[in-house]
């Protein structure tokens, strides 16, 4: 069987990173006679020439130390192309530092890759189940959270649960003992997916923002014990007592079981039913896997990461890793009694009294500070307390945790050029939360990097995390295609949801400029394209800038640049938002370091965006000179063009990570029934497997309708009809590219068409409208009442005679939520008067309207 190595970048690009870090080309020092050559067909008694190369990354290690010391120039370990196994995680310290002013350089050849899988062989088909296959799990692989199938992720066997449960204090009682008989009952999870109340979708998880799993312990007959601590972590968060229903953390929901319920049960074998799924036995110490069709799984290459950490390094300084990709690692903890008790960005609360103390310091009785210092995710690939390191040209994928963390006090270093894809939690984590006043992570460069497809499957993770640092700069990277936030910074502002300051911190004089942000939080809610919370600086000049970034297309509730809790002395300057489900910039929080009830202040200045707000200063949030976007193709060219990848660099976008497959299955499936016919909205495909999604296909019953993406991307939703009258429906969901259809959604809850009663939409309320000379900004509030059907789109006359029809995602998710609605219409004539009116559509047409009157600007 051939071990797959899909290595994304090119000697070229390693040079330019190279010459921005040193200053000077990668090869400038020539293969002087301290370089160290490795190949997996090496031997680690020969000398570690180019000639006689070691076989292993640590043997190169031993050799480096014995080198460094004497190099008169960088010493550069050369990777051979090929697959370099880790049954250990390499561990990295202050002896592998570059010394004497020169570097170590550990640079890979195309092809190169560090990997902690081990590969899985010996596929035999399982007597009495038609389709499945089973093989010996690899020695050395006790658990793991993924497989991969010719470097395809595929998915953990996961199904609908099959009973209905009522809450108790350690678990469950569920309707009938249809789980009792379950095989390892204590590796099954539950999973609870939050977002928007919509069309049938349940919204259950600790906020819209979070995905918490929590494993079984035991099944007894009816009652479902589940693990602990992560039970008591999720349902037992303290409350304040004065303040009902908001939880000492300040974070959310404080009970997982308050009108909630798991979305869906996972890895459990009695689920394991659809081509792509699979499951790891671990008491019997048997991988099964129901292969695609097509896949032969004689010849396959199938990949189960083992190690959780690929590699580490505490210490180390004046190091560059550079073309190299890495593999195959994941993480166990959520699998463990701890699961995964989501707070906020892979955040969670950890701990036999998490729920009670973690990071709650002044709030309760022996919290422990500082606040709000809960458990970050841990990097497959960790540095700490490191200096002068450069990480570029690489690839970091199939990864179960975070790509890469450069934890608390990482300094002057340098991440540049790299793909960061197909990763299970936060892409880049920058820093912590944990040294608020005492770290030092600073001068962090992270530029001209692609992310996308991410996080899989910790989907409350976001591409870019930063906690507390200071001059770190996140630039000219391009973050498309993820499941929430694509750039998160600061942290501690949630104490001005009880009119207490934020939490004091050394950050300042972080740089989040010229970035390209699209088809972002298509997974989850309340975040945004670029999100900030608590303070940033000590004023405007050393607080925060986010400028020149380019930030569209979002799917979820949110703000393009959401300034959140506590969040002080940003600067939003020139930067290009529209596409938008909910706010382009905001919002003004209550500075309750004064006395005056000043907003936290903001400068909000020169934007181009559909927002329209007019200038003004309102309590220390200036916004002044921004610009009504009368369509994204009036965005100035200036701004357009710099965002994203800087020309050297682009090359990235066009190279293919991983194997060619089916797209990932869509998400959180709704449906509501009208007369003969459903309509259906889904959470989109992410991740492509290098084709993008052509189209999807809805079935409902015996009938399967055929979506164009493009059709779906500007609705919002599909319609099946042709369907019974009286009879129960259950909806599922298809992603098609051009290497076939995924493996279909969970279902939607049954529908049942019938005809309509011709009740229709009250009118929308709250409306107004922010001119310029040639366009005017609508805003309106969604009608409270929508008639016989949720809310599927809007339709807006203009007096100067022309109809507009509102559709997409956000026409859909405000009603519920009433969240307001913003749109923009242009060709406009300068110094008119206008008269436009505004009506909800449900499945049975247009409700009452709402009338706004303006005058455009001259």
């Amino acid at each position: 069987m051939k071990r797959s190595v899909q290595l994304a970048v090119g000697a070229a690009t390693a040079v330019l990173a190279a010459v921005a870090l040193t200053g000077t080309p990668a090869d400038a020092s020539g293969a002087g006679s301290a370089d160290v050559y490795v190949s997996p067909q090496g031997n680690d008694k020969q000398a570690g020439t180019s000639a006689q190369p070691v076989r292993t990354l640590q043997q190169a290690q031993t050799l480096v130390r014995q080198r460094a010391p004497q190099a008169t120039g960088d010493l550069t370990v050369h990777l051979a192309s090929g697959v370099f196994d880790l049954s250990q995680p390499l561990k990295f310290d202050a002896r592998d530092s570059g010394v004497n002013g020169h570097r170590v350089i550990w640079q890979g050849s195309a092809g190169t890759q560090i990997s902690g899988g081990r590969q899985v062989t010996g596929w035999h088909a399982v007597s009495g189940k038609p389709g499945l296959f089973a093989a010996p799990a690899p020695k050395g692989l006790d658990n793991t959270r993924q497989l991969y199938v010719n470097g395809v992720r595929e998915q953990r066997a996961q199904g609908t649960v099959p009973v209905t449960v009522k809450a108790t204090a350690t678990g469950y009682t569920a309707s009938s003992d249809a789980m009792a008989g379950w095989r390892n009952q204590s590796d099954i999870e539950f999973v609870y997916t939050a977002g928007e109340a919509l069309w049938n979708i349940q919204r259950d998880g600790l906020g819209q923002w979070t995905e918490p799993r929590c494993p079984i312990a035991s099944i007894s007959g009816t009652t479902i014990t589940m693990a602990q601590p992560c039970w008591d972590n999720s349902t037992k968060r303290v409350q304040f007592p004065n303040i009902p229903g908001r939880s000492v953390n300040m974070v959310g929901p404080y009970d997982l079981t308050n009108g909630r319920h798991p979305t869906y049960v996972e890895n459990a074998f009695e689920v394991l039913d659809t081509p792509g799924e699979w499951y790891l036995d671990r008491s019997s110490h048997t991988v099964y896997y129901m292969p695609r069709p097509g896949e032969n799984l004689s010849t396959a290459d199938v990949e189960a990461p083992a190690l959780e950490q690929l590699i580490t390094a505490t210490g180390l300084s004046n190091v560059s890793f550079r073309g190299i990709q890495y593999s195959y690692a994941t993480w166990l903890t959520p699998s463990s009694p701890e699961g995964f008790s989501e707070i906020q960005a892979g955040y969670t609360n950890t701990g036999p009294d998490g729920w009670a103390v973690q990071g709650l310091c002044q709030f309760v009785p022996n919290g422990k500070c500082p606040y709000a210092s809960w458990t970050p995710e841990p990097g497959n690939i960790t540095v700490s307390g490191g200096s002068g390191l450069e990480f570029s040209d690489s690839v970091f994928t199939h990864l179960g945790a975070a790509g890469l963390r450069l934890a608390d006090n990482t300094a002057n270093t340098m991440v540049r050029g790299n793909i960061f894809t197909d990763i299970s939690g936060n892409g880049i984590e920058i820093g912590g939360v944990d040294q608020p006043t005492t770290g030092s992570t600073h001068d962090v460069q992270v530029l001209d990097n692609h992310l996308y497809g991410l996080p899989r499957e910790f989907h409350g993770g976001v591409a870019i995390l930063n906690g507390y640092s200071q001059h770190n700069t996140i630039s000219h990277n391009q973050i498309d295609h993820v499941a929430y936030s694509a750039i998160s910074m600061g942290w501690g502002g949630w104490p001005d949801k009880i009119k207490v300051a934020a939490t004091p911190n050394n950050s300042h004089d972080n740089l989040v400029s010229d970035n390209l942000i699209h088809d972002y939080m298509l997974s989850l809610d309340d975040g945004g394209g670029i999100y900030t919370q608590g303070i940033t600086g000590s004023s405007l000049a050393t607080g925060q800038k986010v400028t020149g970034n380019v930030i569209y297309g979002q799917l979820g509730l949110g703000k393009g640049i959401y300034t959140d809790n506590g969040n002080t002395y940003e600067n939003v300057v020139g930067n290009v938002v529209y596409g938008v489900a909910y706010a382009d910039v905001g919002t003004a929080h209550v500075d309750y370091r004064d006395n005056l009830g000043n907003n936290d202040p903001t400068l909000i200045q020169g934007n181009y965006w559909e927002q329209g707000d007019k200038d003004g200063n309102n309590k220390g949030v200036v916004t002044q000179g921004n610009h009504l976007l009368d369509n994204p193709s009036a965005a100035p060219k200036s701004i357009v063009d710099n965002a994203g990848l800087e020309p050297a660099y682009r090359g990235l976008l066009g190279r293919a990570v991983g194997g060619n497959g089916v797209p990932e299955q869509p998400t959180r499936v709704g449906s509501f029934a009208a007369d003969g016919k459903v309509y259906v909205t889904w959470n989109p495909s992410y991740a492509f497997n290098n084709a993008a999604v052509d189209s999807y296909l809805v079935t409902a019953g015996s009938r399967t309708v055929t979506v164009p993406a493009s059709q779906f991307n500007r609705l919002g939703y599909a319609v099946v009809d042709g369907l019974t009258n009286g009879k129960s429906y259950v909806v599922t969901v298809r992603a098609h590219n051009r290497y076939g259809a995924s493996t279909p959604s969970l279902p939607a809850g049954a529908v049942t068409p019938g005809p309509l009663a011709g009740k229709h939409a009250d009118a929308p309320t709250g409306g107004k409208a922010l001119p310029s000379s040639s366009a005017v900004s609508l805003h309106w509030t969604p009608p409270a009442g929508m008639g016989d059907t949720p809310v599927i789109g809007y339709v807006i006359t203009v007096s100067d005679g022309r109809t507009i029809a509102v559709n997409g995602r956000d026409a859909l998710v405000s009603q519920p939520t009433a969240k307001g609605m913003t749109r923009v219409v242009d060709g406009l004539k300068a110094g008119t008067a206008y008269t436009f009116t505004i009506a909800a559509v449900t499945a049975d047409g247009p409700g009452a309207a709402l009338t706004v009157q303006t005058t455009t600007g001259s």
